[in-house]
C-alpha cells in the first residue's frame, strides 16, 4: 500500500534480474544531464514577446489574405475561354494565393513554437500503457498546463487569427471545384450536359479521316493488315489550341485498324461501318477515358494500359477483359470517289467513360 501512487509500480517487478542472472557493473552507464537551459530573448524581454506575439498573429492573418486573394484571382482570371493565357493566368495567381495562404500558417506556426510556447525541457519516463486513475487524471491536468503554457486559450489574438487562417486556408480548395462543374451558356447552350457533349464530336458525314497529328488524309489503299493507325478528323488539324483543339481532339480521337475482312464479324445494323476489312473505333477508354493504344494484330485485341481492360476489335470491339462497362464506340466509315476513308457520320453514342451515361 506504501507504493499505492507510484504510476510504475507494476511495471518494477519486471525490471528485476531474476536470480543467477544478475550482473554487478562496477561502472554502471549513467543517465546524461540536460545541458543548460538558455533563456530566449522572449522569455527575457516582454518586449520582444510583444513583437513575436504581433509577428504569430501577424503571419495568420496574412495567410487570411492569401486564401482570399486566390478565390479573389479564381474570378479576375477566368478560365472558361480555354485560351493558354488565361489558363496560365489564372494557375499563376490562384496558386500563388493558396502557397502564401500555406507558408503563413507554416511560419507562423513554427515562430510560435520557438518564441511564445513554453521553452522549458521535460523528461518523460517510460509507463504502463493503460496508466491508473490518479496518471490519467493527471494527464487532464497535463492539457491545461499545455494549454496555459502555449497561451492558445489566453492569447487570443493568435488562438482566433490562427483559426481565421486555417478556416480560410479550405476556402480556396472549395472554389476551384467550380470549375469542375461547366455551366450552360447563350454560346453553348449544352455547356453543363457531359452526356450531349460527349455524344457530338468533330465527326460528321463526309468528313476525312486524318493522320494525328499532321492532318494528312488516309487513303484505304495504304493501310496494312495489322496496322494501327492514330486517327483524327481533317479539319481538326486546322483548330487553333485557343479555339478548343484539345478538347475537340479528346473527344474524337479513333484508332485504325485493318483486319482480314472475313474475320469481323458484324452486326446487320453495322454491315456497312467497315471498309474492306478496315475499322475505326474511339480511343478513349469506356472505364475511367484513358488512351487505349495497344494493339495485338493476331488475336485483333486492344489493351487500355491504365487498368487492363480488353476489347475484341473483330467482335464490336466488345469487353473481353477488365473493368470497362461497354464496348468502344465505333466509327462508321467508307471511302470517297478519291479512295480516302471519310466517316458516313459522327459516333452513334457518347465517347469516353460510361458515368457519363447516367443521368
Amino acid at each position: 500500500m506504501a507504493n499505492e501512487d507510484d504510476a510504475l509500480e507494476h511495471e518494477r517487478a519486471s525490471w528485476k534480474p531474476s536470480p543467477g542472472l544478475a550482473v554487478a557493473v562496477s561502472d554502471p552507464v549513467r543517465t546524461p544531464d540536460l545541458p543548460p537551459h538558455r533563456e530566449r530573448m522572449t522569455d527575457k524581454d516582454p518586449a520582444a514577446m510583444k513583437r513575436a506575439v504581433r509577428t504569430v498573429y501577424t503571419l495568420f492573418y496574412l495567410s487570411v489574405a492569401g486564401s482570399i486573394w486566390a478565390v479573389a484571382a479564381y474570378m479576375l482570371f477566368p478560365i472558361e475561354s480555354g485560351s493558354l493565357v488565361d489558363i496560365r493566368y489564372n494557375n499563376l495567381f490562384v496558386g500563388l494565393g493558396i502557397a502564401l495562404a500555406l507558408l503563413a500558417i507554416g511560419i507562423g506556426a513554427i515562430h510560435w513554437s520557438k518564441a511564445v510556447m513554453s521553452d522549458k525541457e521535460f523528461i518523460e519516463p517510460r509507463h504502463a500503457t493503460r496508466g491508473r486513475d490518479s496518471v490519467r487524471e493527471a494527464a487532464i491536468d497535463v492539457f491545461d498546463k499545455a494549454n496555459e503554457e502555449s497561451g492558445f486559450g489566453r492569447r487570443t489574438m493568435i488562438r482566433n487569427s490562427l483559426i481565421a487562417a486555417l478556416a480560410a486556408s479550405v476556402v480556396p480548395g472549395i472554389t476551384l471545384f467550380r470549375g469542375l462543374a461547366p455551366e450552360n451558356s447563350p454560346e453553348h447552350p449544352h455547356g453543363g450536359d457531359p452526356v450531349y457533349l460527349l455524344s457530338h464530336t468533330m465527326w460528321k458525314e463526309g468528313s476525312r479521316l486524318a493522320h494525328d497529328p499532321e492532318g494528312t488524309p488516309i487513303r484505304a489503299a495504304d493501310v496494312t493488315l495489322g496496322s494501327a493507325v492514330h486517327v483524327i478528323p481533317e479539319e481538326l488539324a486546322e483548330l487553333h489550341h485557343d479555339e478548343g483543339y484539345l478538347e475537340e481532339k479528346a473527344k474524337a480521337i479513333v484508332l485504325l485498324m485493318r483486319m482480314p475482312p472475313e474475320d469481323i464479324i458484324e452486326t446487320p445494323e453495322r454491315a456497312d461501318w467497315s471498309y474492306d476489312g478496315i475499322v475505326a473505333y474511339s480511343k478513349v477508354c469506356t472505364h475511367v477515358g484513358c488512351p487505349v493504344a495497344l494493339y495485338e494484330q493476331q488475336t485483333h485485341h486492344l489493351l487500355c494500359p491504365c487498368h487492363q481492360s480488353q476489347f475484341d476489335v473483330s467482335d464490336g470491339a466488345k469487353v473481353i477483359f477488365g473493368p470497362a462497362a461497354r464496348p468502344l464506340p465505333q466509327l462508321p466509315i467508307t471511302v470517297d470517289d478519291e479512295g480516302y476513308l471519310i466517316a458516313r457520320s459522327d459516333f452513334t453514342e457518347p465517347v469516353g467513360p460510361s458515368f457519363w451515361e447516367r443521368h
